[in-house]
C-alpha cells in the first residue's frame, strides 16, 4: 500500500511513479505475451501499425482480452493495493491497451489528458503505465507536465471540432519519466501529457491498464468512448447505485469523423481516410488542416 508522502505527491502533482514494482519474471512474462500476440500465425490481429512503415505494430489493442498475462497483470494485487488507495476501495477496471514505440520509429503522442477522450462524472480515473522495457528520452519516454490535473480539462479542439490535442501547454514545465523496466507511473486522467518519436535502436513497449472509481460514470457515449463499456469490470469493493459528480463543464469529444485510436485523431489520419473514400467515389475533396 503507498504511504501518505506517495498519495499526497500524487494529489499535488498528477502522477506517481513506484520503481520496479513488477519484478523480471512478471515483465518477460509479459514480453513473451507480446511475442505470441505478433506471431504471424496468430489469426486474431487486433493491431494498429505505424503509418511510416505499415510493417511496425504501435498498438495492441484490449490485450487483457488477449492474453492471459496481460489480464493476470492488470489484476495484480500489489498494482491494486496503490489503485484502491488513489482513488477508492470501489474499482472498477476500465481498459487496456499495449503501445508500441519501435525502434527509430515510435508515433509521436502529442500534449493531451486522457479525461478529453472519456469525459465521466467525476474524475478518479488512473492509467496505469507499466513499462516492460526501460525507458529513456532517447526511446521516448513519456513526459508530463506535474500539476497539470488542478487546472482542469483544457480544449483539445482545432477548428471547432475534436483534434485530441491539448492547446496551449507550456513544454518548459514538462518532467521526462525515465525509469527501469518494471515501474509503474500512475497517471490521473488530467494529466497532461506526451511522448516524442523513438530515436533509440531500442523499443518503448508499454502496458496501459486503466481503472475508475466505482461512481464514476461516462457522460459521452461517442463510438470510440462507448466501447470500453461491456469490458469494465468490478476488481475491489461494491458497484455503486449513485454517481458521485464533480462541478463544472466539460467539452465532449465530438470529431468530424469517427475514429480509432489517439494516434489517428491527432494526426488527422481518420479525415485523410473518409476524404480518400470520397475521393474513390468521385466526389472532389480538400485535404484537412491538421495543426
Amino acid at each position: 500500500m503507498l504511504n501518505r508522502q506517495q498519495i499526497q505527491s500524487y494529489a499535488d502533482h498528477g502522477y506517481l511513479v513506484i520503481e520496479k514494482l513488477f519484478d523480471s519474471e512478471q515483465v518477460s512474462r509479459s514480453l513473451a505475451a507480446i511475442d505470441e500476440l505478433l506471431d504471424p500465425n496468430n489469426p486474431d490481429k487486433p493491431y494498429e501499425y505505424e503509418p511510416q512503415d505499415g510493417e511496425t505494430v504501435r498498438r495492441i489493442w484490449s490485450p487483457t482480452q488477449k492474453h492471459a498475462a496481460f489480464k493476470d497483470m492488470a489484476a495484480d494485487p500489489h498494482l491494486l493495493d496503490c489503485i484502491e488507495a488513489l482513488i477508492g476501495e470501489n474499482v472498477l477496471f476500465h481498459y487496456s491497451k499495449l503501445n508500441m514505440k519501435g525502434p527509430k520509429v515510435g508515433s509521436v503522442v502529442e500534449w493531451h489528458q486522457d479525461f478529453s477522450y472519456y469525459p465521466h462524472t467525476n474524475t478518479d480515473l488512473v492509467t496505469a503505465l507499466i513499462f516492460l522495457d526501460d525507458a529513456s528520452v532517447t526511446n521516448g519516454c513519456l513526459r508530463v507536465v506535474p500539476g497539470s490535473h488542478r487546472r482542469g480539462l483544457v480544449s483539445h479542439e482545432v477548428d471547432g471540432f475534436f483534434r485530441g490535442k491539448a492547446q496551449g501547454t507550456d513544454e518548459s514545465l514538462a518532467v521526462d519519466i525515465e525509469v527501469p523496466a518494471g515501474s509503474v507511473l500512475f497517471l490521473h486522467c488530467l494529466t497532461l501529457h506526451a511522448s516524442a518519436r523513438n530515436t533509440s535502436q531500442l523499443p518503448r513497449r508499454t502496458f496501459l491498464p486503466a481503472y475508475r472509481a466505482a461512481d464514476a460514470f461516462p457522460i459521452y457515449f461517442g463510438s470510440h468512448a462507448a466501447h470500453n463499456e461491456p469490458g469494465i469490470q468490478l476488481l475491489r469493493g461494491r458497484r455503486a447505485k449513485i454517481a458521485r459528480v464533480d462541478a463544472g463543464t466539460y467539452l465532449l469529444p465530438i470529431a468530424e469523423r469517427e475514429f480509432g485510436s489517439l494516434y489517428e485523431v491527432q494526426e488527422g489520419s481518420h479525415l485523410r481516410k473518409a476524404l480518400a473514400s470520397m475521393e474513390t467515389a468521385g466526389y472532389a475533396v480538400t485535404e484537412p488542416t491538421v495543426s
